[in-house]
């Protein structure tokens, strides 16, 4: 969204010859001349082409009773200032316009109704778990979302979708490789829910890349407060083998911490087994509310997209977040939507940039990013370019590109990049041969 500049339209000052009032009429021209002028006194717009600001969304579940993410807006509103504060992209100020999907399909779905109505150039950085509510009303308008977090199979399917990185698919078979070779039973408990219902064939992909059987998948409410029944199923299951440790898999967002205090009660009664998760699930402040080296998370496998929160490589975002949004407990750096909207803002910056003084709007950015863009992240992910169809079209994700995970454990409670050789991945692998592979249909 370019400005169209405004014409100038000024009184005629005085005469110089009428000396009682010629010094306050100068004034109230001045006064006039500036309150004419959108980018500040002495400066025309007719004369520069001033641009109105580029206009994006970003949206989360906010206060509600299952999973929210209000660290990803915010994250948003900390980037246009650090970008406002620099002058704009090119000249162009960023407005982020944010909106709470309150977790529900009517929720997203009045959200994407939004940034229609508000004519955004695009949605960014954002976490629903409707895609199949927010995804067509955004195609219908033609808008671009970039950089999704993931959590449905509907943001690599839909052909205005630009993820960044591999979301829950990538994390589990990610998960499931890591825990085919050193565990017996697992036992996957997820959300009774849509999003809840893709899960298990992406750990199950992982396992079987491992050799391992498929998990036992085990539904629970989303908004349950206590997780006694799930949590004893979950280990009656994993500690069925007397001869190998099970392992058990919560994956329920949010309330993974509340159904970690139910299974550290009940698991007194059973074997000993392990835990594994994916960022996003668990990080370091639960860790540590836990008990840390002494919590139930001690061991524990945990697959991200990202390098762990203390590389080096997320110097400028933390920079960003002190200066801009300092005391702001929303943003917590090693949050995993919190680091992909700082990726998916660096793509909407990419594409701005490219554009340069070309009209911005939401065909224009969309254009830019089918068009061969190639996006580097300073090795926070792969190069990031969006073909028409990616590697993963075949098993119905063609809008996936970065595959990537990377293998992190809890150990002496800390999270820790994971040891070469743990769990068969080294650093980051790229798991677009064991997706390759996934049940998916």
């Amino acid at each position: 969204m370019t400005g169209r500049p405004r014409t100038l339209s000024t009184s005629p000052l005085p005469s110089a010859s009428s000396r009682p009032g010629r010094a306050a009429a100068l004034s109230l021209g001045a006064v006039a001349l500036c309150a004419s002028l959108t980018a500040g006194c002495g400066v025309l717009p007719s004369v520069t082409g001033a641009a109105d600001p580029v206009r994006v969304m970003t949206w989360a579940p906010q206060d509600t009773g299952a999973t929210n993410k209000p660290g990803m807006p915010a994250m948003a509103l900390a980037y246009a200032k650090w970008i406002n504060s620099q002058g704009g992209i090119g000249g162009r100020k960023l407005q982020v316009l944010t909106c709470n999907d309150h977790n529900n399909s009517v929720g997203a779905a009045k959200c994407a109704r939004r940034a229609a109505a508000e004519d955004v150039v695009a949605v960014v950085g954002s976490y629903s778990q409707f895609g199949d509510s927010f995804l067509a009303p955004l195609e219908s308008a033609g808008i671009p979302y970039i950089g999704g977090y993931g959590v449905t199979t509907d943001e690599f399917t839909g052909m205005m979708s630009y993820p960044v990185n591999g979301g829950q698919p990538a994390l589990l078979a990610g998960l499931g490789r890591a825990l085919a070779a050193g565990c017996g039973p697992v036992s996957l408990v997820r959300p009774d829910s849509i999003a809840g219902d893709e899960l298990p064939a992406m750990l199950d992909s992982g396992l079987k890349a491992g050799g391992h059987p498929k998990a036992q998948d085990q539904l629970a409410a989303e908004d349950l407060t206590e997780y006694g029944t799930p949590s004893d199923k979950a280990l009656r299951y994993a500690a069925g083998d007397a001869l190998k440790k099970g392992c058990v898999v919560p994956a329920l967002g949010d309330r993974t911490d509340t159904f970690m205090d139910s299974f550290r009660r009940e698991r007194a009664d059973y074997p000993a087994v392990r835990v594994g998760t994916v960022l996003g699930n668990v990080d370091q402040t639960m860790i540590n509310a836990t008990g840390g080296s002494s919590g139930p998370y001690e061991g524990a496998y945990v697959t991200g997209w990202y390098p762990p929160a203390t590389d080096a490589r997320w110097k400028q975002m933390r920079q960003v977040i002190t200066k801009e949004a300092f005391g702001d407990n929303r943003i917590d750096p090693a949050d995993a939507g919190v680091q992909t909207t700082w990726i998916a803002y660096t793509v909407l910056k990419a594409a701005l940039e490219r554009i340069g003084d070309g009209e911005v709007t939401a065909d224009s950015v969309r254009k830019t990013l089918d068009g061969g863009l190639e996006v580097s992240t300073g090795g926070l992910t792969p190069t990031l370019r969006w073909p028409y169809e990616g590697k993963l079209a075949s098993v119905g994700f063609p809008r996936m590109v970065n595959a990537d995970v990377t293998l992190q454990v809890v150990r002496d409670g800390e999270l820790v990049a994971a040891r070469r050789g743990i769990g068969g991945i080294d650093g980051t692998t790229d798991m677009t041969g064991t997706l390759e592979n996934a049940d998916v249909q």
